[in-house]
């Protein structure tokens, strides 16, 4: 894979997941708001929050590694 790609694909995954968070912290925040306080319709939101997050986090590790590749590239040349 090319490192622009990884960058591009990094990139994306950490948008996809701060997305998806804000629907799921949107869905955590309102649901007491339409009588439905029950914890059991905190659960699926509440997941998917953790999901998001280990998302970001994987697609940050992507981001650093093409990243010190670059950077050990570029050390290469000089």
């Amino acid at each position: 894979m090319k490192i622009d790609g990884a960058l591009s694909q990094a990139m994306q995954g950490i948008q996809r997941g701060l997305n998806s968070a804000r629907g799921h912290a949107a869905e955590i925040a309102s649901a007491g708001q339409f009588n439905d306080s029950s914890p059991a319709s905190l659960v699926e939101p509440l997941i998917g929050l953790r999901q998001d997050t280990l998302q970001v986090q994987a697609s940050t590790q992507v981001l650093k590694a093409a990243d010190e590749m670059l950077g050990t590239l570029f050390d290469e040349k000089t």
